[in-house]
């Protein structure tokens, strides 16, 4: 009998036993392609360059509190990743994951319009069926009804205005400019509903990951956003816990769009599951209100800037960029959404293909003309996961992808070395699993 309390008591998982490369083993010599672990590994597994650099780090010193020091590899990785980030961005704060680096980002927000003498603003806007963390603060503005229900007495007061979801929201023959402008005229219309001066962030996934399935914006949609906010006084925060760190094919997903943020939230690839590490980056003028002010950050964690989990980083940095692994990103994702069209665009029951990079979903439909979902009761996405495991796949499938109760769809998220032939696998198990899955 196990003593770790696992994420489904009733499904005990596999035990892991060794990874290499695009795929992981389990204890019986099973071999798994890793197209689903939620976008982290990024480099796949037993990397030698990130493995030397954990080690060297250790032999120097584990464990320093920020309390008391920085640390080289904490300086280094900075310092990197502000010369790679979008112009503005001049400061980051080091965390272990994506929701502790959400919750500093709302904190923060919320720190430097007190520093500034606009206390009235603490409102936070985002969008429905996105996702922003487990914390009860990412939690709470991360509009995914599943995920919320049981939690909802004890969540902060959030507004939530509809997703920049094309396939589900653009209407037939509606041009993208209409649709564009429909969305941000609902958001400027909650703001309004507000009162603009009380709202101090609108919070957003550039590529919308976990709850919708690798949905990009439409347009001019997050350049549009970001008018919004400078019209109004309002940060805009940019969540790029899954979708950054080049699984787009550019480091930043915002790049695509030529948008800055305010402040934005990395994690995931940033530590290519080497190690746990999060990081949250702002804008030089929301660093140094907070310096001017009351010089003090009032939020933090033990292990935050932590020198082992920096060094892993900075050596996933190194390998994405210096040694131009990231450059395998377009290709290759055009060449996974290429392979799933061609096992898949025609299936009766695909009723998109969508994504960005290596950053790759299909939504599944009862009805394709009708765009109907199945019924929340059959939990399609769960029988796709367990029939994919079994064939030797691991994706990462959702449910409630319309509006957190019904829709299904199964997000692809492979390592960056991935090969042809192994993106050609992963497809055909997908679609096999998917036919194994559907009912009747």
């Amino acid at each position: 009998m196990s003593h770790v309390f696992p994420r489904d008591s009733r499904t005990p998982p596999a035990r892991v036993a060794c990874g290499k490369g695009a795929c992981l083993y389990d204890a019986d010599g099973k071999a798994y392609l890793n197209f689903g672990d939620a976008a982290v590994s990024c480099l796949g597994h037993g990397d030698p360059h990130v493995t030397a650099a954990i080690k060297a780090q250790l032999d120097q010193v584990a464990f320093a509190h920020t309390g008391f020091f920085t640390s080289g590899p904490a300086e280094e990785l900075a310092d990197k990743l502000i010369s790679l980030a979008p112009g503005g961005l001049d400061r980051v704060y080091f965390v272990s994951g994506g929701s502790e680096a959400m919750e500093a980002a709302l904190k923060l927000a919320r720190q430097y319009y007190l520093e500034i003498g606009q206390p009235d603003r603490h409102r936070i806007i985002a969008r429905k069926q996105s996702y922003h963390g487990n914390t009860l603060g990412a939690l709470a503005t991360g509009g995914n009804a599943w995920r919320r229900a049981q939690f909802a007495p004890m969540l902060i007061d959030v507004s939530h205005v509809s997703a920049c979801y094309a396939y589900r929201g653009q209407e037939e023959g509606e041009p993208d400019n209409a649709y564009v402008t429909r969305l941000t005229e609902e958001l400027e219309a909650e703001a309004e509903r507000l009162g603009p001066e009380t709202v101090m962030a609108f919070v957003a996934e550039p590529v919308v990951g976990a709850t919708l399935g690798a949905v990009p914006p439409v347009g001019d949609y997050l350049a549009r956003v970001r008018k919004f906010c400078d019209r109004h006084g309002i940060l805009l925060i940019l969540d790029e816990v899954m979708c950054g760190m080049g699984r787009t094919g550019t480091l930043f997903a915002s790049e695509h769009y030529g948008v800055i943020p305010d402040i934005c939230t990395i994690a995931k690839g940033l530590g290519g599951g080497y190690q746990p590490i999060g990081a949250m980056l702002c804008t030089r003028a929301i660093h140094d209100a907070i310096e001017a002010g009351t010089g003090f950050f009032r939020h933090g964690h033990t292990y935050v800037g932590h020198p082992v989990a920096c060094a892993a980083g900075l050596a996933v940095l190194e390998r994405l960029v210096d040694q131009k692994i990231m450059d395998r990103v377009r290709p290759a994702g055009a060449q996974l959404a290429a392979t799933l069209t061609r096992y898949l665009g025609r299936h009766p029951n695909v009723g998109d293909i969508r994504g960005v990079g290596l950053f790759q979903a299909v939504e599944l439909v009862a009805d394709r003309s009708a765009k109907t979902p199945f019924p929340a009761a059959l939990k399609l996405h769960t029988k796709i996961k367990k029939a994919a495991l079994q064939d030797g796949l691991i994706c990462y499938p959702g449910g409630g992808t319309l509006d957190g109760c019904s829709g299904d769809h199964v997000l692809l998220a492979p390592p960056f070395i991935i090969s042809a032939d192994q993106i050609d696998s992963a497809a055909a198990k997908l679609a096999r699993a998917i036919a194994q899955s559907l009912p009747g």
